[in-house]
């Protein structure tokens, strides 16, 4: 393959990825107006898009529970769409997980990320004040599981880690709860285990079954 395929190659592929977010985007607009005002919502990006949460919380959590994870999107996409993913639901209780792609831009840091939660808090304290938030720390990963060494671009868990950190700070400034739940996600060398790892950073659901453990007793008194 020569160099001009190549790029033609890479360019669809950036611009199908931004196609299938926008895609998601309008659905949850969409299906939002379908929805109960005033129950749970877990909202972010694939991470969260990924968390099987619907179907672990039946029976559990007395409210209702929604998802509105897009995979692959970005902080700055997050801020961008946030009526379809959060405020049109108006919920009274949010957890969030947003970030994780960033660490891929050429321009990342965690100050800067930092400074995009305070906006994402910003908001939800001028249009939801009597909403809980909850901050879900970065679930950690595991690179000798990555299907090639430039996936997830620069993402490590020293920078998963100074993020936690850097967010949890800011979470704390607002009010917000900060929910770690990775405790039982980690092996010995503090990565994600190599049998909850589907590509090094995506979970299986028996990884998000020990989430939702931690999660269980919140959500029983929300």
């Amino acid at each position: 393959m020569d160099e001009q395929a190549l790029k033609e190659i890479t360019e669809y592929m950036i611009a199908e990825s931004k196609r299938d977010k926008e895609q998601k985007y309008e659905k949850y607009r969409r299906l939002n107006a379908f929805c109960e005002k005033g129950q749970i919502l877990f909202t972010g990006s694939s991470l969260m898009e990924f968390f099987p949460i619907v179907e672990l919380a039946e029976g559990v959590a007395q409210k209702k529970v929604y998802n509105r994870g897009v995979g692959g999107s970005t902080s700055f996409e997050f801020l961008d769409h946030i009526d379809a993913v959060l405020f049109d639901l108006q919920p009274s209780a949010v957890f969030l997980n947003i970030g994780t792609n960033d660490m891929a831009l050429p321009d990342y840091s965690k100050e800067g990320l930092s400074e995009r939660y305070r906006t994402i808090y910003t908001q939800l304290k001028e249009k939801l004040p009597e909403a809980k938030v909850y901050f879900m720390m970065f679930y950690p990963m595991n690179e000798n599981k990555k299907p090639h060494p430039m996936a997830f671009g620069q993402r490590t868990n020293e920078m998963l880690n100074e993020a936690n950190e850097a967010l949890a700070a800011v979470a704390r400034e607002f009010g917000a709860e900060v929910l770690d739940c990775n405790a039982p996600l980690r092996d010995k060398e503090g990565r994600l285990k190599a049998e909850y790892a589907i590509d090094g950073v995506h979970m299986w659901p028996e990884a998000y079954a020990l989430v939702f453990e931690a999660l269980k007793p919140i959500l029983e008194a929300l």
